[in-house]
């Protein structure tokens, strides 16, 4: 046991049937039926084969994209694929979560075969606006559909999602209230490791918080600001962009569109009391680009066109930027500054990856968009550390007790 957590070596497998949540959500192509990148099923990967190796039936429960990341909202067929590729055995997939096809391929495993069950979103109290909205207790979760349904099949529940650990969903935490349930490799590695390497980080503490998952940028910032962990934060992509917008500073009306397309109106007045209580530890950006046909354009704020659509920090920010985590002794990175998967709008996130790579600070990057920044400016390998979870490690490093870490703990004492 660790961390008051069972572990893997606990429990005997062969021939058990195991439940277990792993976090593979990646950006995806839905034209060609395929994964833009594969980190987060790479990284689950080994839990997976060494549960199958030992014997057991094995079930895999996953999300993707969802109500509110609702462009790679999607099935997980292109996972399946991908997984068994890299463990080398078949994953079998079926387009059912917890319904009559589902439960009858589960009961017809055999010992050592794999089972990936469709997207659990898909389910509506898997959905982030249910779990925002309805703020379920644990044992409340654990009589919904999914757990009474699946529950019953299983004699191991094990979560090898530390990058969803921060959420309160049912596949998450309702397993734990009703079955014996362990950590998987992956979440036991980024839980040790964190654990150990933020006793005490250096001061000053950079926090740089970009990207488009909003919901989860802000709760964030609340934590880092008032908890007192982040002596400075950086804002870049949307996360910046909303901030501006909040503090009636221009961004072009094609980023105001944006935002309430996305329905992300909500987080305005938020981010104006962030900012207005925590205005000299947020850092805005001081220029932003857009492109035209293909070229990038860089303004101040008193110069931004009516018409831009703001897809990546200035030069200006960028030289701040760089000066801030150069001077830092630990830094947090979670989301790119930009549209970094195009090259003219990818400045931004490219100079601080660069930065990140150079700084004498002790580093940690975490989210999906953030490890894939970190590969494709091949800086990944001079990072202190990587971590499949964004908004999980950040929440973690406040000292917070995460719902699926509460929920584990509670297994460890009543099974």
């Amino acid at each position: 046991m660790k961390f008051g957590i069972h572990t893997l070596d606990e429990f005997d497998l062969a021939g058990k049937t195991v439940l277990c949540r792993v976090d593979m959500n990646q950006p995806v192509d839905k034209a060609t039926d395929t994964l833009k990148s594969t980190q987060r099923i790479e990284a689950c990967a080994p839990t997976v084969k060494e549960i199958s190796d030992k014997g057991a039936k094995l079930v895999l429960m996953a999300h993707q994209g969802s109500d509110i990341e609702y462009e790679n909202f999607y099935c997980t067929r292109p996972h399946a694929k991908v997984l068994s590729s890299l463990i080398g055995k078949e994953v079998k997939w079926i387009d059912d979560v917890c319904g009559p096809a589902a439960r009858e391929a589960i009961k017809a495993l055999k010992d050592g075969e794999i089972l990936l069950l469709d997207n659990v979103r898909f389910c509506s109290e898997e959905q982030t606006l249910f779990e925002m909205k309805l703020n379920l207790t644990h044992e409340q979760q654990a009589q919904t559909e999914v757990v009474t349904k699946l529950a019953p099949l299983g004699d191991l529940y094990v979560c090898d999602a530390f990058a969803a650990s921060h959420r309160d969903q049912p596949t998450l935490c309702g397993f734990e209230q009703v079955m014996p349930s362990a950590m998987g490799r992956l979440f036991e590695k980024e839980y040790v490791v964190i654990s150990e390497l933020m006793e005490s980080p250096e001061k000053p503490c950079v926090f740089v918080l970009g990207g488009s998952k909003i919901s989860d940028a802000f709760i964030m910032m609340e934590t880092v600001l008032g908890g007192g962990s982040a002596d400075k934060v950086l804002t870049g992509g949307l996360v910046g962009n909303i901030l501006l917008h909040a503090v009636g500073k221009p961004i072009g009306q094609k980023s105001v569109d944006f935002i309430y397309a996305k329905n992300y109106e909500d987080y305005i007045p938020k981010a104006k009391a962030l900012y207005d209580k925590y205005a000299d530890r947020i850092v805005l950006p001081e220029d932003l680009a857009g492109v035209t046909d293909g070229v990038r354009h860089e303004y101040t704020l008193d110069e931004v066109p009516e018409d831009l659509s703001a897809i990546d920090i200035g030069s200006k920010t960028i030289a701040a930027y760089e000066k801030a985590i150069a001077e830092a002794k630990t830094v947090f990175v979670n989301g790119p500054m930009g549209v970094f998967e195009e090259a003219p709008s990818e400045a931004g996130t490219k100079a601080v990856f660069e930065a990140l790579a150079t700084t004498d600070a002790y580093t940690v990057v975490g989210g999906g968009d953030s490890v894939t920044a970190s590969r494709k400016y091949k800086v990944a390998d001079k990072l202190g550390y990587v971590c499949t979870g964004g908004g999980a490690l950040i929440r973690f490093l406040t000292g917070e007790e995460l719902p699926v870490v509460k929920a584990l703990r509670h297994a460890a004492e009543a099974f």
